[in-house]
């Protein structure tokens, strides 16, 4: 199985040991090239806002068409994981970008994983609920095909 791994910047080192597990699990993961290029220190930084907090401004998600990319890596894949730590005080954090890429796998009929639970504090819980993910109470070694 080929599984997509997205999720906020802020979690990008996470993202990639994510990524890196399911490869030692026996599935297909993979992520944008960019991420682990980011954490080995190889490619480009990402902005830091002025909290501190790695970010994607408008400018730096179009200068690197990553809307468009990860539409395309996600139909290329039979699952995306969407890893969802705590962020700002926020268990399981889902932003609005991987809002939109849990529906873009969804209308693509792409099994959805979520690292952790469904958040609660949330304005997007009943959609997040809607598309029905399958939630791994953070152990990849729950994943069944």
């Amino acid at each position: 199985m080929k599984i997509y791994v997205l999720g906020s910047n802020s979690f990008v080192h996470d993202m990639v040991a994510a990524k890196n597990k399911l490869c030692e699990l026996g599935f297909d993961g993979w992520i944008h090239p960019l991420y682990i290029e980011h954490v080995n220190g190889t490619g480009i930084a990402f902005p830091i806002n002025e909290k501190g907090e790695r970010t994607e401004s408008d400018e730096f998600k179009k200068a690197h068409d990553f809307i468009r990319q990860h539409y395309r890596h996600i139909l290329e894949s039979d699952a995306v994981l969407i890893v969802n730590n705590e962020k700002k005080g926020k268990k399981n954090y889902i932003g609005g970008n991987c809002l939109m890429e849990m529906g873009m796998a969804y209308v693509n009929n792409k099994k959805i994983f979520l690292l952790n639970d469904v958040p609660t504090e949330s304005a997007y819980i009943d959609e997040i609920k809607a598309m029905s993910p399958i939630c791994l109470n953070g152990k990849l070694e729950n994943i069944r095909i």
